[in-house]
């Protein structure tokens, strides 16, 4: 099973989840509609704390199933929150944009980060808040934080996921082994030299965290874990457990965090932050994942061959193999999960080069003239603009969308199908660089509403194609919160 997340009779975290049970987050038997705990003196007991002094105590009858478990997803442009039950139903969920705070010239990204963690904590239901067992969260891949260990303080801004440390890149490619994860600007590990080579004070006591890691110590206060996912870009081997040795060698080894793999407990819950929002005194927080992990868990893509699609503003691929694949030429590189390997690459194709030509209803209205059946003799390479990555790593590549026939219909169902036919391209490239061959797509992202789509990608690809059930990134951090626990 993927994450060899354990069985908790009947429980499996990938099972179809559900929506909420609107106007209605109360656990089975232990809390009214209107927030009341309930006492059943032939129940087993747990120890609830209230709002208010630590001598708000109250007994509380808890079943085996009853526990709730939580999971934060903080992408690129807000965050989100979603609370489980142990057989994946959805109890509560809820979204926040990120405030905006300036300090100086700049953008107070971890004051914004920590108002937003606050916000979705008070956000979950208070009537769910002393059922939750465990708590994790996923980041933005590369973003990189470097603070004092001793003060907990930033010793410069966060380097963000997309910005890049040119100046970084010929000396992490002095060590590290050709074609590797780090050998592109906008790694971790770019980040962290780049920030090395510049920054002049006492670096000692330095220490690396991703955005994840932050969040997550923001709630149990122990400085320093990270997981395998968010480390692989920084140079941690996920095959060996181990940062390699051409890694250790360098004079900043120090500031790297210790390693554990995605969903292990840490610890509890700080106190403070118990006592603020009402969890309980076993709530435990674990550790997280990147956010295009967390969406990939939350599709349920358990076996090898079984892959998901995300059709945003670009195209997104991510393949569940039992090969891992490591070509930076391409982009591609793989997660580990368990004893299988993640392997992902994006294209620079998708939903943005549609909305350059038509609007929302544009693309509904003509869709429903599509026949998905028929292949289309239009053939483009949609691209928003010049170079493409993967599954052609070409920076000079021209967009094609000529010709253009007098029939908009014609026309998208040219576009839909050349995207189709990148994506078949991109799953060939994969399996020619020795994963596991794809068997099953499921799809995520805006693109997945488009049935007339998914049919003609099943054409193109040869293969079934479905729209996932759950996508949400926050669902699969709420998988690894029951991980913690179940562990």
């Amino acid at each position: 099973m993927l994450l060899s997340i354990p069985h908790l009779t009947p429980f499996s975290p990938f099972l179809r989840p559900t929506s909420p049970k609107h106007g209605h987050y109360s656990s089975k038997k232990l809390i009214s509609r209107t927030g009341q705990l309930l006492v059943n003196e032939d129940k087993p007991r747990a120890k609830i704390m209230t709002f208010g002094s630590s001598k708000d105590e109250v007994d509380v009858p808890l079943e085996a199933g009853e526990w709730l478990f939580l999971g934060m997803d903080f992408g690129t442009s807000g965050a989100r929150y979603a609370v489980i039950e142990k057989d994946g139903t959805i109890r509560a969920e809820g979204k926040r944009d990120y405030p905006l705070y300036m300090s100086k010239d700049t953008v107070d990204w971890l004051g914004s980060w920590k108002t937003t963690l606050h916000s979705l904590l008070d956000d979950v239901p208070i009537s769910l808040r002393p059922l939750i067992a465990s708590i994790s969260i996923d980041g933005t891949s590369a973003t990189t934080i470097i603070l004092d260990s001793a003060t907990g303080e930033p010793l410069c801004r966060p380097l963000l996921y997309n910005e890049s440390c040119p100046d970084a890149l010929p000396e992490v490619k002095s060590i590290a082994p050709v074609n590797h994860t780090v050998c592109s600007g906008s790694s971790t590990l770019c980040k962290l030299v780049s920030w090395w080579n510049s920054y002049d004070s006492n670096k000692e006591s330095a220490l690396l965290l991703h955005q994840a890691d932050w969040l997550l110590w923001l709630l149990h206060g122990k400085l320093g874990v990270s997981d395998y996912n968010n480390a692989l870009k920084v140079g941690y081997d996920p095959e060996l457990d181990s940062y390699p040795t051409w890694l250790l060698s360098q004079p900043y080894s120090y500031v790297l965090p210790s390693i554990q793999a995605p969903g292990t407990s840490i610890g509890p819950i700080k106190e403070d932050i118990r006592m603020q929002f009402g969890f309980p005194k076993d709530c435990v927080v674990c550790t997280g994942t990147t956010d295009s992990i967390a969406a990939f868990l939350a599709a349920r893509a358990t076996q090898p061959g079984k892959a998901v699609t995300s059709l945003g503003s670009t195209l997104a691929i991510k393949l569940l193999s039992t090969n891992r694949i490591e070509d930076a030429r391409f982009g591609v590189y793989s997660h580990r999960l368990d004893d299988k390997w993640l392997v992902g690459g994006a294209s620079n194709t998708g939903g943005a080069v549609l909305r350059q030509i038509f609007t929302d209803e544009d693309l509904a209205k003509l869709s429903e003239h599509i026949n998905p059946i028929e292949a289309s003799p239009l053939d483009y390479y949609p691209l928003q603009a010049v170079g493409e990555r993967f599954p052609v790593a070409d920076p000079k590549m021209e967009p094609r969308l000529h010709p253009r026939p007098e029939s908009d219909v014609e026309y998208l169902h040219g576009i839909l199908e050349s995207i189709a036919r990148i994506e078949a391209k991109a799953y060939n490239l994969l399996e020619d660089l020795g994963a596991t061959k794809v068997e099953e797509v499921f799809t995520a992202g805006g693109g997945a509403k488009n049935e007339k789509w998914i049919k003609i990608r099943e054409r193109v690809l040869g293969l079934p194609v479905s729209r996932a059930p759950q996508t949400e990134a926050a669902y699969g951090a709420a998988l690894l919160a029951l991980r913690g626990t179940a562990q």
